[in-house]
């Protein structure tokens, strides 16, 4: 079975993309820490054609031919990975009228080895090619990222699919993912990474990621339960594009989103925003209009800080 024997026409693409196994930094990446993840020798393969309005696939693992129009809602299964990073192409300004795909994968789906980031990266790879698009394979991470997140519906982190688009055979991949810099070391000689599969499967939707977003909430409202007249949890350590801040009183559970600022310019960030609340509550500002306002200055005070030194430079305390 191929390509052309499900859909009766050559493929006019193909990519691949490694899984991988996370050496040091586990639950670190959707909180902007430091990872280590490595490739392993196992792939999902994508062959891939243009198709109007629709994607797809079929899925030679599990003997499936799936077929969504763009704007179906995800379904629980593979095509929404499909389907995901076609959608995220678009809305970043990306002319791709949609495409079929032909999946085959050794890596074992649901084993923690980042089969989902695989096959979005390798996607992406195809479609890349298909449509020549101008993508770095930062892009690529980050857009394969974006899919699973906004679409598939799994809060995770960048560290699989930066992984999977940037690491390289028998090199550990440093990655800081706050900034997205990252540096591919090799592994010391002698050094053998072994995946040991117990065949027990899993859904990430399913293993506790979106969970560990709700926990902020309820950590905030626990928090309060103990005396405090009020609460901020910071959420600039979070995974996604929006940093969402979470106040929390005896009312209840108040929300303050901006942008994600994609800077490694972050040193002070809380005392910053501690310091503009105390003064604006100084000035007579209610609690949640002193917070709301504060991170608006914070949102500025990233955007526009100097990039002194190295590492993690200062705020801009003028914005």
């Amino acid at each position: 079975m191929g390509f052309q024997e499900v859909y009766g026409v050559l493929p006019q693409a193909s990519a691949q993309a490694p899984g991988r196994v996370n050496l040091l930094g586990e639950h670190t990446d959707y909180q902007e820490g430091y990872v280590l993840p490595t490739p392993i020798p196992y792939f999902t393969r994508v062959e891939a054609a243009p198709l109007e309005g629709a994607v797809e696939a079929f899925s030679e693992n599990l003997g499936e031919l799936r077929a969504r129009p763009l704007s179906s809602p995800p379904q629980g299964d593979f095509l929404d990975y499909l389907l995901g990073v076609v959608r995220a192409l678009r809305e970043a300004g990306h002319e791709v009228a949609g495409a079929r795909f032909y999946v085959r994968s050794d890596l074992p789906m649901g084993a923690g080895l980042s089969s989902s980031a695989a096959l979005e990266v390798a996607a992406l790879r195809a479609l890349r090619t298909l449509y020549r698009l101008p993508l770095s394979d930062l892009e690529v991470a980050r857009l394969a990222q974006k899919a699973e997140v906004e679409y598939v519906g799994v809060r995770c982190g960048i560290m699989d699919q930066m992984a999977a688009s940037l690491g390289q055979p028998g090199q550990a991949l440093f990655l800081d993912t706050r900034t997205l810099a990252y540096e591919n070391l090799p592994l010391p000689p002698g050094v053998r990474v072994a995946v040991l599969d117990l065949g027990l499967g899993r859904r990430l939707a399913e293993a506790g990621y979106n969970r560990r977003r709700q926990e902020a909430e309820e950590a905030a409202k626990a928090l309060v339960a103990l005396g405090p007249k009020a609460v901020l949890l910071k959420g600039g350590h979070l995974e996604g594009e929006e940093a969402v801040d979470l106040l929390a009183t005896r009312g209840g559970v108040l929300r303050f989103s901006a942008p994600r600022v994609h800077t490694r310019n972050t040193h002070g960030t809380g005392c910053t925003l501690s310091a503009a609340i105390a003064a604006l509550l100084a000035k007579g500002r209610p609690l949640a209009e002193a917070v709301a306002e504060a991170k608006a200055y914070l949102t500025r005070a990233l955007k526009t800080a100097p990039s002194l030194g190295h590492g993690h430079g200062p705020l801009d305390h003028w914005a």
